[in-house]
């Protein structure tokens, strides 16, 4: 289990449990209010929306700033792999997309700061953000192409192995949270743990130092890989059939469809 962070022990002590008894809620002895990874993950939150606010009031087309430009280079990265990945359309995914790649980065290397802990190193916050990358594909798949056509993909395009394929198809799209949430979790939570270690049983800081640079980079990676699976479920969700493919195909090249028509 994990230890408490310092911050979480303080935050509860000083607002949460007073808060909970003042509302009539009974606080055991030894226990607090507000798990440590849910502390952690509203501080996350709290810090991603001030950080909002912030470059939006800082704005400016004819003059922007430094972190501007920072933003604007991360969201065209963003944007240009989601077109590789999704395609055309990609406009109306990318505050799902940002919003995990930051808020999962900043929650993989909160835990790097002294008192402080990693929400993504509990199984519950890196579960819930799968759950909604589950919801939130398989949405605008059926929003898309409408909740019988969906369906009717995981049957495959052979009609008489649709009774095999769709119990696969439905058991590899229920495995996709898990995956999700067990890979991320796995990797930050033994990425603490050895660094945890380091400044437990040895001076702190400096044999954890190289650990740290190399766990700033598997946060980073770890982020990356999360969100580029979302955008791949994202991709297989809305893809057009190959019949929609054909039509479209048609559509753009009358004249070789017209040729097509006339040499049959």
């Amino acid at each position: 289990m994990h230890e408490q962070s310092e911050i979480g022990v303080f935050l509860n002590q000083r607002l949460f449990d007073p808060l909970a008894r003042a509302m009539g809620f009974h606080v055991a002895a030894g226990h607090h209010a507000i798990p440590d990874h849910i502390v952690m993950a509203l501080l996350v939150a709290l810090a991603l929306l001030g950080f909002a606010f912030w470059v939006r009031r800082g704005l400016n087309v004819e003059s922007p700033t430094r972190i501007q430009h920072i933003i604007e280079v991360l969201l065209e990265a963003i944007q240009g792999l989601m077109k590789e990945v999704i395609g055309r359309e990609t406009k109306r995914f990318t505050p799902l997309i940002l919003t995990l790649a930051l808020y999962i980065f900043l929650g993989n290397v909160l835990g790097m700061i002294p008192g402080f802990i990693s929400p993504t190193s509990n199984l519950n916050i890196t579960a819930s953000c799968a759950v909604c990358v589950f919801l939130y594909y398989n949405y605008q798949g059926i929003r898309k192409h409408g909740v019988f056509k969906y369906l009717k993909h995981f049957a495959g395009p052979v009609w008489w192995l649709a009774w095999l394929l769709f119990p696969v198809e439905i058991v590899s799209h229920l495995a996709r949270p898990f995956s999700l949430s067990m890979r991320l979790f796995g990797n930050i939570f033994a990425e603490e743990l050895i660094i945890g270690s380091l400044n437990k049983y040895i001076f702190p800081f400096v044999f954890s130092l190289p650990v740290m640079f190399l766990g700033l980079f598997a946060s980073t990676i770890q982020a990356f890989i999360f969100v580029l699976l979302t955008m791949v479920y994202i991709s297989g969700a809305v893809e057009e059939g190959h019949e929609e493919g054909h039509a479209e195909e048609r559509h753009a090249n009358p004249v070789q469809s017209q040729t097509h028509s006339a040499a049959a």
